[in-house]
């Protein structure tokens, strides 16, 4: 082994501990970043060929050097940090949120801190926009290879909502003792109707605008009343609607059963129709009965509300972004993806806490909460950074000694060396 071997030696071990200071400066500086992942180092020997394989060589050794490499904890979880916003995101479990920076370039991050923009769209304090599937009529578009599909989300431009009566619920009591009434029934729509029992409901076209509807119920015939529903605003006057302007929207016959006064097998338990403007709006009526007491409303009730401001946005452990308007409304408006890597500590730390895909770490797969190995959403959350101080700070004291040690190697062949040069005085 020769002297000058062992000083390289040294120096290599010198820079392999400088290389490992470096690694814990950044750890330390980021102790306090949402998302990141602790760097550390990791070293290799190099080893350089002892002898020309002689006998009288082969016992020789030759020193070689140390190589550092580095690798990130990007698979080990962080603790989190409660905020007071519904936008902060944190995942728990394996994935990472997809987000694009402004040259619309796709990557991975586990820092969550969203914040609307001037336009409304989600991005953090890295300036990069989270990306996420729009959810219309209630469909989520399938997941397509790559990032295909996915769009900035944005919580501005879903500001005001009608969302339209579809259903409803309409369970009455009709008296068992009330007489049968001579045609022509309101079916008929003539001055001359004559009816049992009205009532009125209101429901919401398309465009939230309020449209009410006259129920009308009339005895045919023993345990038989005949259901007509009409549009209020076709209504000829004030107590005497008929005849409406337009035909009934719907009339269907109830048939009770004589001994419990329920309705009969054979009977319908709902009624549907379409309000002008409207969606088709169905009202169940299985509840009404016909029993020995006077008229009741037992529920009455539809779906739909008029046009309504968003109150604040609420994001699900599923990933699902809700809408939330002043009238207690929600509406779906994005599903948040979640991508999975099989190998994420492989994966290229860059810059404002990201990752990008390398050779080793596997293509990116994306699918929704609960898919394969893709971690829940947690939303008001954020997830620390891995970095232990009292752990780097004894790093660094390992770092410091080792490099103490090699610079002692250098100095002592250096020293053997002068006196090797000495050798001659």
């Amino acid at each position: 082994m020769s002297i000058y071997g062992m000083m390289r030696t040294s120096i290599s071990g010198m820079a392999a501990q400088a290389f490992r200071l470096t690694t814990v400066s950044d750890n330390i500086a980021n102790s306090d970043t949402d998302g990141y992942k602790r760097a550390g180092a990791e070293f290799t020997s190099l080893v350089a060929p002892g002898g020309n394989g002689s006998s009288s060589t082969a016992s020789l050794y030759e020193s070689g050097s140390v190589i550092p490499h580095v690798r990130q904890t990007i698979s080990d979880q962080g603790t989190f940090r409660f905020t007071g916003s519904s936008t902060d995101l944190a995942l728990d479990g394996d994935g990472f949120f997809v987000v694009k920076n402004e040259a619309d370039t796709p990557l991975l991050t586990r820092a969550g801190s969203f914040v609307p923009d001037g336009n409304g769209d989600l991005y953090n304090s890295a300036g990069l926009y989270l990306q996420g599937y729009p959810i219309t009529n209630g469909q989520i578009p399938n997941v397509a290879n790559g990032y295909g599909g996915l769009e900035n989300v944005n919580v501005a431009s879903i500001d005001l909502v009608a969302v339209p009566s579809t259903s409803g619920t309409f369970a009455v009591n009709l008296p068992a003792g009330a007489t049968v009434v001579p045609a022509p029934l309101p079916s008929a729509n003539t001055a001359a109707s004559t009816y049992s029992q009205k009532t009125s409901m209101t429901t919401f076209d398309n465009l939230g605008n309020s449209r009410v509807v006259d129920i009308y119920m009339s005895k045919s015939a023993s345990n038989t009343w005949e259901v007509t529903v009409y549009d209020q605003a076709g209504a000829a006057a004030v107590g005497a609607p008929f005849p409406y302007a337009s035909p009934a929207l719907a009339t269907t016959t109830l048939s009770f059963s004589p001994t419990d006064g329920k309705l009969t097998g054979a009977s319908p338990t709902s009624i549907a129709f379409t309000i002008p403007g409207g969606s088709p709006l169905t009202l169940d009526m299985s509840g009404t009965t016909q029993l020995g007491t006077g008229f009741l409303i037992a529920d009455a009730k539809v779906d739909g509300s008029a046009p309504s401001a968003i109150d604040h946005v609420e994001v699900r452990s599923d990933g699902t972004l809700y809408a939330a308007y002043t009238n207690g409304s929600f509406r779906a408006v994005y599903r948040i993806p979640v991508a999975t890597v099989t190998s994420p500590d492989q994966l290229t730390a860059s810059t404002g806490t990201t990752f990008t895909v390398s050779a080793n770490s596997g293509d990116p797969v994306l699918g929704f909460v609960g898919e394969g190995n893709a971690g829940r959403i947690i939303s008001s959350a954020l997830e620390q950074s891995n970095v232990d101080i009292a752990e780097e700070l004894t790093v660094m004291i390992q770092a410091q000694r080792g490099y103490s040690a090699n610079s002692k190697v250098f100095q002592t062949g250096s020293e053997v060396t002068e006196i090797a040069i000495n050798l001659k005085r």
